[in-house]
């Protein structure tokens, strides 16, 4: 899904927000103050947005209107909020993280001045492998996100939580036996490519994965419980848990994956 720029119309600034298909076409402009979406109009050029933030202060657990058309904004600009159904919950915090990560600004669960202006003016997520295929997995360590590119568009940015780097041994029962595990705790950058899955909750010698996709030996991008900001897993890549549940019919297997960058505490 392509990620747009602000378009400067006054018409359209009166009336509200267009929201864009993925070809560019209007699906119906969206009040601002009242979340309804109208009869589609013309975008003034294809492939653009004009979106006018509310600008109302939200925080987690509001509810109404403008939780939806900030739902709304955040989908169409490829972050998944989960159900566009005026709650803000846990889910569109996650893709509210992902959109401040790819527009360096703080972390917060407030949407603010700062947060609405930028989704009136948003960036582009950094593109880590400029030449890569059209169709490839982009996991920026250093931001904490993931970019799901197809057909050379952007279709997903999640938030994300990588190995920690704070080696680990832990004891589990695996294969019959009661064993040791130690490792680094390490996602290692590179280039690699999606490999076997498993559809719900798969159990691992140092945990539950749900929906795993691996791309890496034992690494995987995977839906969890705890999704903190910081990297906190033993390599996988850990994804909320709604991100996880549409992941696997929207990446299939052989897809490239380049993992790029180191996070900095």
């Amino acid at each position: 899904m392509g990620v747009g720029r602000r378009l400067g119309v006054a018409a359209l600034m009166t009336a509200g927000a267009v929201f864009l298909s993925s070809s560019g076409s209007a699906l119906g402009v969206a009040n601002a103050r009242t979340g309804t979406v109208t009869a589609p109009v013309a975008a003034a050029r294809a492939g653009t947005t004009a979106f006018v933030a509310p600008g109302k202060t939200l925080r987690l657990g509001a509810r109404g209107a403008v939780v939806k058309v900030l739902q709304t904004r955040l989908k169409e600009l490829g972050y998944e909020p989960g159900k566009i159904d005026g709650q803000y919950g846990g889910a569109t915090q996650a893709a509210l993280w992902a959109f401040q990560k790819v527009n360096l600004i703080p972390l917060t669960s407030t949407v603010a001045r700062r947060t609405w202006n930028a989704l009136e003016n948003p960036r582009n997520p950094r593109v880590l492998v400029p030449k890569g295929g059209p169709t490839r997995v982009e996991v920026n360590l250093t931001q904490q996100v993931v970019v799901l590119y197809a057909g050379g568009r952007v279709r997903l940015v999640s938030h994300i939580s990588s190995g920690s780097g704070i080696p680990y041994c832990e004891t589990a029962t695996w294969e019959g036996r009661t064993q040791r595990f130690c490792g680094d705790a390490r996602t290692p950058t590179g280039d690699f490519k999606t490999t076997w899955r498993r559809k719900g909750w798969h159990k691992s010698y140092l945990g539950q994965l749900y929906n795993p996709i691996f791309f890496n030996g034992g690494i995987a991008f995977h839906g969890a419980l705890s999704v903190p900001p910081a990297p906190a897993s033993h390599g996988c890549v850990r994804l909320p848990m709604h991100v996880a549940a549409i992941l696997p019919g929207l990446l299939g297997t052989g897809v490239p994956v380049h993992v790029r960058g180191r996070f900095v505490r």
